[in-house]
């Protein structure tokens, strides 16, 4: 009896354990459901806005004013036209929207989600729009096209990291989206950058002002200059056309270069051994450069003296007696060679 009444108590806990369980999970399930599909339980009232382009713009998107989610879309269709676009949405009756509220779609990341906002101007002449009025095109705007935006940086982005890339785009969408909290740290990011440029002033505008005289010299020269680049035109068509010839030129460049350098390898040894002697020649002529000086000044008025005694008559004759060279050898000293001895009596007369 005891074993059956303890098997009944705890058979009753484990069941209110199961229960209490249970009850944890549904409302964990319908909390995530509530959040994940933008469900409201507040009183909404219903409008509609018409917009030229709404490409990624999803059903459960966010409506915000003032960043402030305030409501949710609710559908999309295409408007009687074609040309447009009819976006339903959903906000707080709490707030009222104005006849002169403008409606904007918004990345909300760079994923591609992106949110409806709404800029609440209920001032002056404006009145309270109706629930189920439409927001007319003219005062909405499409999402912004971020392939036009991002290619306008792509120089920028080429030159950056992949996580400096994500924070420099996401930044970059915020400002161009009219939030300006953003702004600061984009222009953070851009510190350095214009700060240098500031430092290079001076550099810059002389830069600008020679690249503007370059470029009214050009103007200047247009019909020049165009003639230039026909000219460049045929020439490069000429390559063109010699291509082969060119191609094949260049193989038989390449044989003679590595002859030439075969050619330069074997007189290298010759070449210097010839360039020494030719300096040791040098340093000799240059110790006797007073006898030699003195040598060609008396030489023109030696030939002077023999030109005029020859120009007396036929009877000017030469014999030569002899002929001796003089020699310095390797210690410096003197030594006479006779290359040619007289052999003649008449020699001997003096």
């Amino acid at each position: 009896m005891s074993a059956t009444k303890l098997f009944d108590a705890k058979t009753f806990q484990d069941f209110w354990k199961l229960v209490v369980f249970i009850i944890v999970t549904t409302l964990a399930t319908a909390l995530l459901a509530i959040t994940i599909g933008n469900v409201t339980f507040g009183r909404t009232d219903e409008y509609k806005a018409v917009f030229t382009d709404v490409t990624g713009v999803n059903k459960g998107d966010d409506v915000r004013i003032a960043g402030v989610k305030v409501g949710s879309v609710k559908g999309i269709e295409i408007s009687d036209d074609a040309r447009t676009a009819v976006v339903t949405f959903t906000v707080d009756s709490a707030q009222q929207i104005a006849t002169t509220t403008e409606a904007t779609i918004k990345y909300r990341n760079l994923i591609g989600q992106r949110y409806l906002a709404l800029t609440n101007q209920l001032v002056g002449d404006s009145s309270a729009m109706q629930e189920g009025q439409t927001i007319p095109v003219g005062q909405t705007h499409p999402a912004l096209d971020l392939t036009v935006l991002f290619n306008g940086f792509k120089p920028l982005f080429q030159a950056l990291s992949p996580n400096d890339v994500n924070t420099l785009s996401y930044e970059i969408v915020q400002v161009f989206q009219g939030e300006g909290g953003t702004l600061e740290s984009l222009l953070s990011h851009t510190a350095s950058l214009t700060s240098t440029l500031a430092e290079k002033d001076q550099i810059i505008n002389a830069l600008i002002d020679n690249l503007t005289e370059v470029l009214e010299h050009v103007g200047d020269r247009e019909k020049e200059l165009s003639r230039l680049i026909v000219t460049f035109r045929d020439f490069v068509g000429g390559l063109n056309n010699d291509r082969e010839a060119i191609l094949g030129s260049l193989d038989q460049i390449s044989a003679l270069s590595v002859e030439t350098a075969d050619l330069v390898h074997e007189v290298k040894d010759p070449l210097l051994e010839d360039l020494r002697e030719a300096r040791r020649f040098s340093d000799e002529v240059a110790k006797d450069k007073k006898q030699l000086d003195d040598a060609l000044q008396l030489q023109p008025i030696k030939l002077d003296k023999i030109g005029a005694t020859a120009t007396y008559g036929g009877w000017f004759n030469f014999y030569l007696c002899g002929l001796r060279g003089t020699i310095r050898d390797a210690e410096g000293k003197d030594q006479f060679i006779d290359l040619y001895k007289p052999g003649q009596a008449r020699c001997n007369l003096g």
